[in-house]
C-alpha cells in the first residue's frame, strides 16, 4: 500500500494511537527495533534552515540500522536544475524512504507522486506533522492523555504550527483553540477540515481571537516564532501585530494547574515567549525536541510495515 505522511490527517486517528504508541515504544528500547537493517537509505533533503529536523532523524535512522543520506536541496536545484518528479524517480531508486524539508505542499505532493517509495513531510510552509508527532508524544507523557485534553495555540494562527495543531489535534480528540489577530487567522480548509475530524473524535476546532479567552482553563499553551524563515523583512509589522499573544506566565496563570507551556524550537525569549515561561518548571520544550527523534522513528517504521518493506 502506498501510503506517504504528508500531512497530519494522512493518519486516521486509529493509525495515529498505533503510531505514537510505537514511538513510546522506540523511547524505552531504542535499539530493539532495527526497521532499515541493511543499512537501508533514506534520502533526507533539506531546503530550509534545520537543526533538530536534521539531527533527529539522523539519530534515528542510524539508530534503526539505517543509513541517513543528506541531500542539500540547494545544490540539487529540486524544481530548477530538475523537476521535483524527475528527483523523486531518481531518489526513490537510491533510498527506502525519502524525507523532505521543503517550501511548498505541493512539491512534496509531486515527491509522493513520482518516488515509488514513501515520503514523509519534514515541515512546508503549510503543515509540520512531524512535530506534531513529537509534541503528541510530549503532551502523552506529561498529561497521561490525548483525548479530551485542550490545547490552545497563540500567535500565528495562519502557520504550519497551527495547521497542524488544528488538524492532528482533532484526530486526537483533543480540543484545539487558535488565537491570533485579524490576518493571522488558520486558513478556513484546514479549520473546516479539522471541525470534520473532531466531529469523529469527540474533539473540537475553534478560532478564538482573545488570547485570555482561549487561555483560560487549558492543560496545553503553544507557541512557535513569529518571524519563520523567509519572513524576515516583516519582522517589525509581525511583532507588534502579535505582541498581545506572547505566551506569558500571565496566561500560563489563566491555564489550569497542571496545564504545561510548549514551542517547537527555535525560540526567541521575550518575544514570542517569555523567558520565564520557557525556561520555567512548566516548560516541555526540550522533551518535544528529544521526541522528534522517537515519533520521527515510529512513522518511517510505520510507513515501512505499510508497503511491506519491513514486517
Amino acid at each position: 500500500m502506498s501510503r506517504h505522511f504528508l500531512r497530519d490527517d494522512d493518519l486516521s486517528p486509529s493509525e495515529q494511537a498505533e503510531v505514537l504508541a510505537l514511538a513510546a515504544e522506540l523511547k524505552r528500547s531504542p535499539y530493539d527495533t532495527k526497521s532499515l537493517a541493511g543499512p537501508r537509505t533514506v534520502a533526507m533533503i533539506f531546503d530550509k534552515q534545520t537543526l533538530r529536523t536534521q539531527a533527529s532523524f539522523s539519530a534515528g535512522i542510524a539508530e534503526l540500522g539505517g543509513f541517513p543520506m543528506q541531500v542539500d536541496g540547494r545544490l540539487a536545484g529540486i524544481g530548477v536544475r530538475e523537476s521535483v518528479a524527475d528527483v523523486a524517480r531518481v531518489l526513490g531508486r537510491q533510498a527506502t524512504a525519502i524525507v523532505w524539508r521543503t517550501t511548498g505542499q505541493e512539491r512534496l505532493d509531486a515527491m509522493a507522486e513520482h518516488s515509488g517509495v514513501p515520503v514523509v513531510n519534514a515541515l512546508t510552509d503549510d503543515f509540520h506533522p512531524c512535530q506534531l508527532l513529537a509534541d503528541l508524544q510530549t503532551v502523552q507523557e506529561h498529561l497521561g492523555r490525548l483525548a479530551g485534553v485542550t490545547v490552545t495555540f497563540l500567535g500565528d494562527g495562519a502557520c504550519n504550527m497551527a495547521h497542524s495543531w488544528l488538524l492532528a489535534g482533532t484526530t486526537a480528540g483533543m480540543h484545539v483553540r487558535v488565537s491570533g489577530p485579524e490576518g493571522f487567522q488558520p486558513r478556513a480548509d484546514v479549520v473546516v477540515r479539522a471541525t470534520e475530524l473532531a466531529a469523529t473524535t469527540g474533539g473540537s476546532a475553534v478560532v478564538e481571537p482573545d488570547p485570555e479567552k482561549a487561555a483560560l482553563g487549558a492543560d496545553v499553551l503553544v507557541t512557535d516564532t513569529w518571524v519563520s524563515m523567509g519572513r524576515e523583512e516583516e519582522s517589525v509589522d509581525r511583532l507588534t501585530a502579535l505582541a498581545p499573544y506572547r505566551l506569558t506566565q500571565a496566561l500560563l496563570d489563566l491555564a489550569s494547574a497542571e496545564a504545561i507551556a510548549m514551542h517547537c524550537l527555535p525560540a526567541y525569549r521575550d518575544k514570542e515567549i517569555a523567558a520565564e515561561v520557557m525556561d520555567g518548571p512548566r516548560s516541555v520544550v526540550w522533551d518535544e525536541a528529544e521526541n522528534r527523534r522517537h515519533a520521527q522513528k515510529a512513522i518511517l517504521t510505520w510507513l515501512l510495515r505499510q508497503w511491506g518493506i519491513t514486517p
